[in-house]
């Protein structure tokens, strides 16, 4: 993925999403060739000359500094992760943080152990969102990813490329858009990722949904939430969901399922329990 396009398309979108009513600005009903805010009047709200700013929106990031970043991000109203995003692909990552793109991620056997000890679905996601390891009830509530190759653990990959996932997740629509905002952050921190730079290629020539969501340019990181999930043995299930930063694991995450309480999923997920362990034990 070439860096200055995605920096000049992410400020396009993020400006074409704003109108002058948005920011304070006076609107004369003045016919806009195109939706949202125009350059000079982005860069009004900045602080920066129109010419900077088109510089920058064209890709060239060359010197811009922190300050006039933050002043065009609180222009734009970019939330926190927006802005760490835009960051990154103006700033871009040192030679350190690009090789490690490129190193295989494992997992220590004391996290796995830490996993199958849980009595709720628990899994464990790599940069690109891989699916590195994972428990019995996560195997139970997902699918058993055992009997899918390696190389095509991805959670991407499950939802759009799993016929399942869309009877799996009763808002597929919300979940779908989820990961691919997960996906645009991860190509933010590594635009030299071959093997992140495969994966989005793969998904955009196999699914049009993808590839309208990708071109949207959203961005987020969603740590924690409800999702609702229909189970073909127990049922539909609403489960919240946790996300673990490990701070001392590069870009590892660990994500629980856990139901309310004296609910009805509750119980549904005690059931999932029981038949999970009567499953054959099939080895990662």
């Amino acid at each position: 993925m070439d860096q200055r396009s995605e920096l000049s398309e992410f400020l396009r979108s993020r400006r074409a999403r704003l109108k002058p009513e948005d920011v304070g600005l006076p609107d004369f009903g003045r016919h806009r060739r195109v939706p949202g805010l125009r350059r000079e009047e982005l860069a009004q709200l900045a602080g920066v000359s129109v010419a900077y700013y088109t510089r920058l929106e064209q890709g060239n990031a060359q010197n811009v500094s922190v300050e006039v970043l933050d002043a065009i991000g609180r222009a734009l109203r970019l939330s926190d992760i927006e802005q760490d995003h835009l960051t990154h692909l103006a700033k871009g990552k040192t030679k350190k943080k690009r090789a490690s793109a490129c190193r295989p991620q494992q997992v220590r056997p004391a996290l796995q152990q830490l996993m199958d000890s849980m009595d709720v679905p628990a899994h464990l996601l790599g940069r690109r969102l891989d699916i590195l390891g994972w428990n019995r009830m996560a195997a139970a509530l997902l699918g058993d990813l055992s009997q899918v190759p390696p190389q095509e653990r991805n959670l991407a990959r499950h939802v759009f490329l799993d016929p399942a996932s869309r009877s799996l997740y009763v808002d597929w629509h919300g979940k779908a858009i989820d990961v691919v905002s997960i996906l645009r952050l991860c190509a933010g921190c590594y635009p030299n990722d071959p093997q992140l730079t495969a994966l989005v290629g793969e998904l955009s020539v196999k699914s049009e949904e993808f590839r309208t969501m990708w071109a949207a340019h959203t961005v987020a990181d969603k740590g924690h939430g409800v999702r609702r999930l229909r189970h073909p043995v127990v049922g539909e299930l609403t489960l919240a969901y946790e996300t673990l930063k490990l701070p001392e694991e590069h870009d590892l995450s660990l994500v629980t399922f856990h139901a309310e309480p004296g609910s009805a999923s509750e119980e549904s997920l005690r059931l999932l329990g029981s038949w999970s362990a009567e499953q054959p034990v099939r080895t990662i």
